[in-house]
């Protein structure tokens, strides 16, 4: 900031204020040395003593300003506020409490300061091109008895260079760890660093150092294991500061890993039986991707007459001594993976059964086997589940509707015949009951002779009696 101007310019403009105003008698003498000194103890260090520069200034509610933060190179605003004026003098001070203006002139020989207004009530000054030397206090004065005061905190904020972040690995490989550091170097105040990976927050440590321009330089060290989902996604250094928005720099992530293996049914697409024909593919992804497969049979050898080519695998009329686990490997720099495909093969189809007949069906069960390899930790193993033929790989369940109705004939059938016995077991155990007037009626000749018989068993029912105690 420019000090110059309390020398000779403060001189001339000393004595011309001084001769204007002996001349009009508008202006006190001490008022003149207020301006020209800036302080009451500049004041009292000259020839002349002022009565009202030997009381000290107070902070009044009377006189308001503001706190300004200001980018370094911008422009800064102070405002000087009166609530209530008597037609006192309002002026502004420097942190070195030189007089910056005083009403509307302006003794200080810094261009930087420019008046926006001027009025009874406010005295607004703009900086231009801030740099650090202009932080610190400015005062606005009112000058009465005593002299009023209030404080405009003038903050210079810098912000940070670009920032800088470095990988310790260029590649990674699926589960090693891997540190990155993120720096955000002269910034005023110290910036703050976050990191994301992908859409997910990680937690960083940082590390604040003083520079010798006073200004902070910050470094976040970031730690993390990386999967093989982590290939292609971005790591991101968010560096906040009151100076900027949105200042970040990224790196993306180059994760190796060891192929996916799955097999794929190429035909058949449900039940694989004699006599029909076999076509599986290999289908293998990694990083570095796999340049060749291999097929094997678990525990014996690859019939002799299937064909294999590339990643696929050809059996032609399949029969029950080919049934086994087919297994397809995949390697690559990383390492080695596999999948299982488990033959089943049927006896081939016969007749169509009758809808009425009963038929016998084969439940298809879905093996799910998972063979770890050799050089594998304990850990759970990740290799998909082996494919099962007894359920025809990739292929939806159909339904034989001669077989169901079939199997409803039967059950109907069943039913109707459990009813039929029924009804001539209850039939066949059905109790004979006699009435009085029945009785005698078997010996009969004829129905006339039955009801004599039966009127004559009525006489000697009288004759017979039962006595219960």
């Amino acid at each position: 900031m420019a000090n110059t101007g309390s020398g000779s310019l403060a001189t001339i403009l000393f004595l011309f204020m001084f001769q204007a105003a002996l001349h009009k008698g508008s202006l006190p003498v001490c008022s003149l040395w207020w301006m020209v000194c800036g302080c009451p103890e500049n004041c009292r260090a000259s020839s002349m003593v002022c009565p009202g520069a030997a009381q000290y200034p107070v902070v009044s509610q009377n006189l308001v300003t503001d706190n300004v933060s200001v980018v370094e190179g911008e422009m800064a605003i102070i405002s000087c506020r009166v609530k209530d004026n008597d037609d006192s003098v309002i002026q502004l001070l420097n942190p070195n409490r030189q007089t910056i203006y005083f009403r509307d002139m302006r003794p200080l020989k810094d261009a930087r300061f420019q008046l926006v207004n001027f009025s009874e009530n406010e005295l607004r000054v703009s900086l231009s091109n801030v740099s650090l030397s202009d932080e610190g206090r400015y005062v606005c004065q009112l000058y009465t008895d005593p002299p009023q005061e209030a404080y405009a905190d003038i903050t210079v904020l810098i912000p940070p260079g670009n920032p800088i972040i470095e990988a310790r690995d260029e590649v990674l490989s699926e589960g090693n760890e891997t540190e990155m550091t993120c720096t955000a170097m002269s910034s005023k105040p110290a910036a703050t660093i976050r990191w994301m990976k992908g859409d997910k927050e990680l937690p960083g440590k940082p590390r604040v150092d003083l520079t010798y321009d006073k200004m902070y330089t910050v470094t976040s060290r970031l730690t993390f294991t990386v999967s093989k989902e982590d290939d292609g996604v971005p790591v991101v250094c968010i560096v906040d500061h009151p100076a900027v928005k949105d200042f970040q720099a990224q790196k993306y992530l180059e994760v190796q890993y060891k192929p996916e293996v799955k097999i794929v049914v190429e035909f058949p697409q449900g039940l694989t039986r004699e006599g029909e024909n076999l076509e599986l593919t290999c289908k293998a992804k990694g990083k570095p991707q796999p340049q060749r497969v291999n097929w094997v049979k678990v525990d014996d050898d690859v019939p002799s007459h299937a064909v294999i080519t590339g990643a696929d695998l050809y059996i032609e009329n399949l029969n029950k001594s080919y049934n086994g686990t087919y297994r397809c490997m995949a390697s690559n720099s990383v390492g080695e993976s596999f999948d299982d495909y488990i033959l089943y093969v049927y006896d081939a189809p016969t007749t169509t059964p009758k809808p009425t007949t009963a038929s016998t069906t084969t439940t298809t069960i879905i093996t799910t086997m998972s063979y770890p390899e050799a050089n594998q930790d304990t850990a759970p193993s990740t290799e998909p589940a082996a494919h099962d033929s007894r359920a025809g790989e990739g292929a939806p369940r159909t339904v034989d509707h001669a077989v169901i109705g079939g199997v409803v004939a039967v059950v109907v059938f069943a039913m109707l015949c459990l009813l039929i016995v029924l009804g001539r077991y209850f039939a066949r155990h059905k109790g004979t009951y006699f009435t009085h007037e029945a009785k005698g009626a078997d010996d009969a000749a004829d129905a006339d002779t039955a009801i004599i018989n039966a009127e004559g068993g009525h006489t000697n029912s009288d004759e017979k009696k039962e006595y219960y105690i």
